[in-house]
């Protein structure tokens, strides 16, 4: 989890100890000979701001870097980002299951659990039961509830990122407009006694998709990931950052219309979820007799080599592939990664067929169609990184540092 390579700190005076931290954790310079020259800063002033990052316990000195002059003398002492001085939560929701983790600032995960959990109960059961995850996990990985900086958790519908609050989520039942944040801080207090703490929330395909990005792919400059799963979602990040739209709708792929009619969620007709989604082939298997209820139930089938379920994951992956060639035209990534319940070979065969069909091959040259390489570890990474992120902004960095005295 370190600092996005593209964003560039102030210079001169107006260089913060924010800024100076932006610097390290981004690797674009890690001496203080190399942060007066990147900022401009006097030697005095670099070193009072560091100081100040020393005391907060955020920054270490690490080994001696190379000798820059060629007379020789010392080695520049590096520093680097101290990732023990906290830890952070994660928690990634599906409609019937979840994975919740204890993660270092680098993203390391430390503990994690998994587990039945049905998002139909509601935000107040399901945020309540994360709370008792988190407590126990805490005490698995030995880390007290004192060094928690912030939760993030990854949810199945769209999110407004301003409030943390699902908006019309097709498959959240009960969850339009509920105050997660709210819930998920009293919840970790709760089973805890740690005072609150901050919680991010956004949509699970945008995690996951930031979660593939920084790990396996940290210089591609626009990355789309498909999930696939009961639903149909895509995670878009351009530059090093999530692409969210106004209000968090993009990416919301699974309701765009196909011409067919069968019945969506949302209460539409003709949506690709309808037809092309985990849910969708497990009721196509159940009309004819096959035992299938979500796209869990059809991930394990594909998995024991069931021809029918094989069938149906190609013809949903042809569905979706139509789609994407739009969206590839549209974006131009060098990714497009699929993931989810059904991103096995027969879906992939599928989207790749119509997508090479259905697009201009100049939107395709230099495009990499791949599977998860993190799996279901995918979002979890993605919560604690969106956490970091936000945590350690230049921007915010002041205030925390103020609020711990330094």
């Amino acid at each position: 989890m370190t600092g996005r390579p593209g964003r560039a700190g102030k210079s001169g005076s107006q260089a913060s100890a924010g800024d100076l931290l932006e610097l390290v954790r981004s690797g674009r310079a890690v001496t203080r000979g190399a942060l007066q020259q990147a900022t401009g800063l006097s030697r005095a002033t670099v070193g009072q701001r560091l100081d100040r990052l020393f005391r907060a316990g955020w920054l270490r000195e690490g080994a001696g870097g190379p000798v820059d002059s060629p007379l020789g003398g010392r080695p520049s002492i590096t520093l680097e980002f101290d990732d023990a001085h906290a830890v952070v939560l994660g928690a990634d929701l599906d409609t019937r299951h979840a994975r919740a983790a204890v993660l270092t600032l680098t993203g390391e995960i430390l503990a994690e659990h998994s587990g039945t959990l049905v998002v139909e109960d509601g935000p107040e059961v399901v945020l309540g039961e994360l709370g008792r995850w988190f407590g126990e996990l805490l005490i698995k990985a030995g880390h007290r509830a004192e060094e928690v900086c912030g939760i993030g958790l990854a949810v199945p519908g769209p999110v407004d990122s301003e409030t943390g609050r699902v908006v019309q989520p097709p498959i959240m039942p009960g969850w339009d407009g509920y105050d997660i944040r709210g819930r998920l801080s009293r919840a970790f207090t709760e089973h805890t006694g740690a005072p609150a703490v901050p919680v991010l929330v956004d949509n699970d395909a945008n995690l996951m998709a930031y979660g593939e990005q920084r790990t396996g792919y940290p210089d591609c400059s626009a990355f789309v990931l498909v999930k696939v799963s009961t639903g149909i979602g895509a995670g878009v990040v351009v530059d090093g950052s999530i692409f969210r739209g106004v209000d968090g709708g993009a990416g919301d792929i699974g309701h765009i219309r196909v011409g067919a009619e069968a019945l969506c969620r949302c209460g539409s007709y003709g949506c690709l979820a309808a037809v092309a989604s985990g849910g969708a082939v497990a009721r196509r298997l159940a009309e004819s007799g096959v035992p299938a209820a979500s796209g869990s139930d059809v991930r394990d089938l594909l998995a024991s080599g069931h021809p029918e379920a094989a069938a149906l994951a190609r013809e949903a992956g042809r569905q979706v592939g139509d789609v994407l060639a739009t969206v590839v035209t549209l974006l131009n990534p060098g990714v497009l990664m699929i993931a989810g319940d059904l991103a096995g070979t027969p879906f992939l065969t599928g989207v790749r067929e119509l997508l090479y069909q259905r697009a201009l091959p100049r939107s395709t040259a230099h495009l990499d169609v791949v599977t998860s390489r993190l799996g279901e570890r995918a979002g979890l990474l993605g919560a604690g990184a969106m956490v970091v992120e936000h945590l350690y902004a230049p921007e915010r960095v002041e205030a925390r540092l103020l609020a711990l005295g330094v």
